[in-house]
């Protein structure tokens, strides 16, 4: 086993590790992250998307702080970049999110929920438990 607790992945043709840093904000910086239904479904919905597009999770967090920032440590296969690995999760716990609380869609605004924008990062071997308890210690 490794020291980090991250094992290597194959795919058919393939045996990769990628290790990827995302944080993305809601749109116009809105403080949606009001109670622990709306942070536990936003865990649940960027999961989904996960898994229903064969990424790996690492680690997930909201920022309670600021209640404004979602973390995610993901690992990607070689088959999807970056921006589609954000986007996936960005749009399936978007539309999930805006179905299951009414009041995340504003009527004055197009029905964005996440900022367009996004960090990325990658990491190495040597930093990846480094960014896993960034993002678990992120609950402020």
């Amino acid at each position: 086993m490794r020291q980090d607790g991250i094992q290597p992945r194959s795919t058919r043709h393939c045996r990769y590790q990628s290790r990827h840093h995302f944080c993305w904000i809601p749109f116009k910086r809105r403080r949606i992250f009001r109670d622990e239904a709306i942070i536990a479904a936003t865990k649940q919905y960027v999961t989904e998307a996960i898994e229903n597009n064969d990424m790996q999770l690492l680690a997930i967090e909201v920022d309670r702080t600021l209640m404004d920032h979602v973390h995610v440590f993901v690992s990607l296969p070689p088959r999807l970049s970056a921006s589609q690995a954000v986007n996936v999760m960005k749009g399936y716990s978007s539309r999930r999110l805006r179905q299951e609380f009414p009041w995340l869609k504003t009527p004055h605004e197009k029905s964005h929920l996440w900022a367009r924008s996004y960090y990325w990062g990658t990491t190495g071997n040597v930093s990846a438990q480094v960014v896993k308890r960034y993002i678990e210690e992120c609950q402020g």
